[in-house]
Formats: C-alpha cells, structure tokens, sequence
C-alpha cells in the first residue's frame, strides 16, 4: 500500500509542492498539515495594506476553498507534528495521531526572533502570522506614537503604514545602515532620508537596553516613549522536527537544488532550508524550491536554477530585487534617487549579479533576465536611465 507524500507546514512552499505534484500527474495521496487554524494564507500584505484593513482576509487564500478537494490534497490545519518516526515512516501529532508517508517534505517556515531584553513582555507586538496581524492592527489604528525594534524589511513596511496613518513613528536599528546585509549603502542612504521625508525617526547604530513599560531605554543613553512597540528583529528557521532525525540545522534545513535533505524520501522548502550557506526568506524562492521537491519527489531531475528576487512595499516605495549582492565588488547607479525611482547594479568583476530597484518595475524585470542569461552589461553604458536595460537581454536563438 502507498501512504503518498506528507507536507509538513500549509505555507506557500508546502501548497506550492502539493500543487506542483498534482500539475506533473502524481497520483498518490498527498497530505498537507499546518500548525495554524487558518488555511494556507499568503504573508506578504500582513505588513503592508492589510494593517490597514484591506484586503479582506479571505482575499489572503493561497488557493480557493475548492482546491484541495478538488485537487485530492487532505490539508489539516490546527495541527502540530512532534515527531517524525523514520523507523515506521509516520508523522506524529500532538494529540497522537499519525500521519503514514513514503516521502516526507518539510516546509515549517521561521518563527519570529525572540526579543530577549530586560522587560519585554507579551505587550510587545511581532507580525509572523494573521493572528499576530490581526492583534496589531487595532492596536495600530489607537496608537500615536509607534516604535519599532529593528530597521529590516518589517520594519520598514510597518513604520511606512504607520506614518501612512499619520502615526509618530520611531525606529530603532542596531546596524549603522538600513538594511545593511542586504542593499548597498546608496540604497541604504536613499531609504534613510525617504522614510524621514515621510516623519519617521530612524536612529541607526543603537540597540534597546531595556523596557520600562511603554518607554524604550536606549543604549546610548536615549528614552523613548511610545503607545505601541513592535519587535521586527528577523526570524529564526523552524527546524526541530529536521534537527530530531538527526540533520544538522545550525544555519536551516539544508538542502540541495533539488530541495533534497542528507536523508532519502525526506525534502524541505522555503524559509526553513538553507541551500550553501544561504537561506532565502521569499515567496518566490518558497515557490521554486517547491517545484524542485515535487520534481525529485516524482523521480524527475528539475534542479532549482532560479535567479532569487523579492521585494518589499514600503508604502510609495517599492523595492525590487534580482540576484544576490553578496561579493560584488563595485555597484552603479541608473537613475535619481531625488526621483525616487533608479536602480543599483551590482557587479563581480564583468559580471552583473545583482539590481536593487526602486520604483522601477521594467528594470527588475530586466535584470532577472539579464542575471540568468549571465549577459554582458556595460555599466559606463547601463547608468543611461534613458536606455532600457532590456536593451543588453540577449536575442533568442531562431
């Protein structure tokens, strides 16, 4: 008898498996298990429009009820796994049921980073999930004053929507620069006088000593009080359940282009993997690694060979990302951050590894194009914002 394919973590890399497997014509049952009572949602716009109160969250359905009916996929949501017995290929729950498998994927995303100083509490909100989404936004539509702990991506998107709400807006990154492991300084400088343009307060280079009820105590000495604080200090990958078969997680599930763990029939995807040394938080990288795993699930050598890109909607600002930036070794810039629309290309040696765009959409495009033919791009040439960087995309062959 065939048990199928059991999914552990109803996110987009695990619907993005279980949909890919029914699209290449797997027939065997496929089981989709997630630990929140909600199904599968998207958690992009959870820091963006829909703190606000748009959209609606059923408007957030990575897929429409019918789907999984539809589709044969037995989705279970409000279950947690504990244990993962190889011996008998069996996911076991927190109230003992158990799930039999002949390939198991494991998709359990990231959690967010604790926030281990002296006196925060369970008052201080974080936006991992919709319930955490759906606690801060009346606490957000209250609030005058909004602090924020930690300048990255979430950061940033929440202190955008604040100010969009005419919120006083502080915040608080360790870093010198915004985004600092992830964007070159022009991109950095650009978002530090854009956000402050907008009212918020960004102070860079200082960390939170301690909190003493709604007051921030700084480690330089600063106070700040605010009616709301939220904790945006990155996410830590789920890997307990990978960790209990023995796999070495220290950095995430690690996996190969083919989402294959060290252990045959046992796949990860999406935030919880680690592929070399990196760990991608994106949807999109979730949704081609899902692809890679259905493919070596159903015996099919389709390695992941993706350019990885993302963005993040900071209010007006959008940012868009293709490639990697890790190693260049000079960058230029096309375009007037004044505008606030240009681009920033990333270069190691000749090649072009990576663009940074803001407000920009037909270079990003470009650019995930360009980076994956591996295309020769000028850069005395591509700083001309007036020529389409399109313009180096090479022809098809006849």
């Amino acid at each position: 008898m065939r048990h199928g394919t059991v999914i552990i973590g109803a996110a987009q890399a695990g619907v993005q498996i279980a949909a890919s497997l029914r699209d290449k014509g797997y027939d065997e049952p496929i089981t989709l298990i997630g630990a929140e009572s909600h199904p599968p949602y998207q958690r992009p716009p959870l820091s963006k429009t829909f703190l606000t109160g748009d959209p609606d969250p059923a408007s957030l359905h990575l897929r429409g009820p019918q789907f999984y009916a539809n589709n044969r996929i037995e989705l279970v949501t409000g279950t947690t796994v504990t244990t993962i017995d190889r011996a008998s290929r069996q996911a076991v729950t927190a109230n003992g049921r158990r799930f039999a498998f002949d390939d198991l994927a494991l998709t359990t995303g990231t959690t967010a980073r604790p926030l281990a100083i002296p006196g925060a509490g369970p008052d201080i909100a974080q936006l991992r999930s919709l319930d955490d989404a759906w606690a801060l936004r009346p606490r957000l539509a209250a609030a005058g004053h909004v602090a924020i702990i930690g300048g990255g991506f979430i950061g940033l998107e929440v202190a955008a929507v604040a100010a969009g709400l005419g919120k006083a807006v502080t915040v608080i990154e360790a870093q010198t620069r915004l985004l600092a492991r992830t964007v070159a300084p022009p991109v950095s400088a650009f978002l530090l006088a854009a956000h402050g343009r907008r009212g918020v307060d960004i102070r860079l280079g200082t960390t939170v000593e301690r909190i003493e009820g709604p007051t921030l105590v700084l480690a330089d000495g600063g106070r700040i009080a605010a009616d709301l604080i939220v904790a945006g200090i990155g996410a830590l990958p789920r890997t307990d359940l990978a960790a209990g078969l023995g796999l070495d997680c220290a950095a995430g599930i690690p996996v190969d282009d083919r989402a294959q763990t060290l252990l045959d029939g046992v796949l990860a995807a999406g935030d919880c993997t680690v592929h070399g040394a990196i760990r991608l938080e994106s949807v999109q990288n979730a949704i081609d690694q899902g692809k890679a795993a259905a493919a070596t699930i159903m015996g099919r050598d389709e390695p992941n060979r993706a350019v990885p890109w993302f963005w993040s909607d900071q209010g007006k600002l959008k940012l868009q990302v293709a490639g990697l930036s890790a190693g260049y070794d000079r960058c230029c810039m096309r375009g007037d951050p004044e505008e606030e629309a240009f681009s920033v290309l990333y270069y190691a040696g000749p090649r072009l590894i990576a663009v940074d765009s803001i407000n920009r959409p037909a270079d990003h495009l470009a650019a995930r194009r360009l980076i994956a033919a591996g295309a020769a791009v000028p850069p005395e040439e591509a700083v001309r914002a007036d020529v389409p960087l399109k313009t180096w995309i090479p022809a098809s062959p006849l």
